[in-house]
This record gives C-alpha cells, sequence and structure tokens, in this order.
C-alpha cells in the first residue's frame, strides 16, 4: 500500500476512530438501537471521494458513516445524529442509517437505493447530463429482486448509475461462497453493464483505475465497481460469528500501511478529536423535530 499524504490518512483515520467510538459508546449502553461500521472498509469511499462532485448523487446503505464522513467531514453533525442530540443532520428521527443531506441519502433498506437512484439518473440524464447517481451496495444485496429491476432499466435506458459493490466476504454471518452464486462480473454482463473489479486497498491505484471509468458513466455508460474488501469489525454491534481463525485472515488495510510513524501520529490526532467531540456532543440538549 502506497503512503499517503498527512490530509489524506487523517481522513481514513477519522472514518476509523470514528466506528471504534462508536462500538465502545454502544458498548457503554450509552447509545440505543443497532449500528453498522465500516471498520477495514474506510478506504473505499476516501478513494472515490474526489471522483465524485457536489452535483452528483451519493446513495448509501446501513453500512454508511464512511460514505457520509467521506463526502462532508462533518462527524459532529453524524455523531449527534446517532446520538439524537441537537445539531444532527436529520434532527435526530434518521439515526445511524436514514440520512438525507443535500444530494447524499442513506437508507437501512437492502437494494432500495438502487431503484431510487434510477430514477434520479433518469432525471440527471435529461436535466442535468454529465452528473451520475452513484449507489453503494453490499454482495449480500444481490440476493434482492429490486436490485436486477433496477439494472434492466440502467442498462436499457443507458441511465448514468455507478453502482459501488463492496464485496466484503460476508453477508451479516453467511459468506458470500454461500449465499451468492455465480459472480457479480457475470450478473453485470448479463445486463450488458460494464464491471471492473479491483482487490486492492491503494487509495492512488483505485483512482487511476476508477477514474477513466468514472467518466464514462458520465457519458451514461453505467458501471458496476465491485471492491474485494473486508469488514474488520461486527456485522452490528457484537454479533460476529466468524472464528479467530477467520478473523486471522482478514485482509486490514491499517496493518499493511507502510509509515507506521506518520500512522501513530495521526491516528492519536483522529481519537483525540472524535473523543473530545463524542464528549462535546453528548453534553448537548435533545434534538427536537417539528413537522414541516
Amino acid at each position: 500500500m502506497e503512503r499517503l499524504a498527512d490530509d489524506e490518512l487523517s481522513r481514513l483515520l477519522l472514518i476509523r476512530c470514528f466506528e471504534g467510538k462508536l462500538l465502545d459508546l454502544f458498548g457503554q449502553g450509552v447509545l440505543n438501537g443497532t449500528t453498522h461500521t465500516c471498520l477495514g472498509q474506510e478506504y473505499v469511499p476516501v478513494a472515490l471521494r474526489p471522483l465524485l462532485g457536489p452535483h452528483d448523487w451519493v446513495f448509501s446503505n446501513h453500512r454508511g458513516h464512511g460514505h457520509y464522513l467521506a463526502r462532508f467531514d462533518d462527524p459532529e453533525g453524524l455523531l449527534a445524529e446517532i446520538m439524537g442530540r441537537k445539531g444532527a443532520v436529520c434532527d435526530g428521527v434518521g439515526g445511524s442509517q436514514h440520512l438525507r443531506r443535500d444530494r447524499y441519502l442513506s437508507t437501512g433498506v437492502q437494494g432500495e437505493s438502487l431503484a431510487v437512484a434510477a430514477g434520479v439518473a433518469l432525471r440527471l440524464k435529461r436535466r442535468e447530463p454529465g452528473r451520475i447517481a452513484c449507489v453503494y451496495i453490499g454482495d449480500g444485496t444481490w440476493g434482492e429482486g429490486a436490485v436486477y429491476e433496477a439494472l434492466n432499466l440502467i442498462a436499457l435506458w443507458r441511465l448514468p448509475v455507478l453502482v459501488v459493490v463492496e464485496n466484503n466476504g460476508i453477508a451479516q454471518s453467511t459468506p458470500t461462497t454461500a449465499q451468492l452464486a455465480g459472480t457479480i462480473a457475470a450478473r453485470a454482463a448479463a445486463f450488458g453493464i460494464r464491471h471492473q473489479r479491483l482487490d486492492t486497498p491503494d487509495v492512488p491505484e483505485i483512482r487511476d483505475a476508477a477514474g477513466p471509468l468514472i467518466e464514462g458513466v458520465r457519458a451514461s455508460e453505467p458501471l458496476v465497481l465491485e471492491f474485494v474488501t473486508h469488514r474488520v469489525g461486527p456485522h452490528s454491534k457484537g454479533d460476529d460469528t466468524r472464528t479467530p481463525e477467520t478473523l486471522a485472515q482478514v485482509r486490514d488495510w491499517h496493518a499493511e500501511y507502510p509509515d507506521r510513524d506518520q500512522l501513530a501520529r495521526l491516528e492519536a490526532l483522529a481519537k483525540e478529536r472524535v473523543d473530545a467531540l463524542a464528549t462535546e456532543v453528548a453534553a448537548r440538549p435533545m434534538a427536537t423535530w417539528t413537522a414541516a
């Protein structure tokens, strides 16, 4: 993995420390409900960040904190949303999974975003050519019928949709090999949609490979961009059913990063920021929401 500039590595570590803090807060009983962290997958949205403009739409999923933080660099608003405190992105009614800000939308309903993105992309193609709809899904989401209905229209109408597949090899607790027949590439090919598989956590390498392909999406050439990644943390809070032997084989970009001194220095700063933020947000009054 290539050494990154401080600002790039800081963004990765902010996401990692944020996710770690959430698990700590849930463990302490401070937070209610559930949350799904992206530990190990932080590099995907960070790598795509400069390839997506503010006028592009981003559709996230249940494991979307990294997607949000890569786009907005707003840990304050996100943590306030999860904690139901003043200053929350959606006044505390969306929680961890359901967010709406500008042209960013997340949902915990598997497969839903792809269908919604197809409709948004149709409007973009007609009214805002050159803009795209980027949708994050997982390998497990390929078991949803809505995915195939959406892909059919995306291919038929040549819609500017970028489908980012974070293939972490496990759908909640079921290995991908036990629930997904064939390959994602073959499923995309069945609709005549381009597919690219990336198995590196190297941010510059990802950008070099994905950049020209995403420009094709802007010209109404839909794309399935599959990342072979790894989920370091549990599915939700403490429900990791993998054996210690399996977990020992999980690939983590954090462990592979070459400049350990830079990593330690910036991680300490990120942790300090997140710790202070958690204390400050917890002291805020509860968020209030009024129907428009």
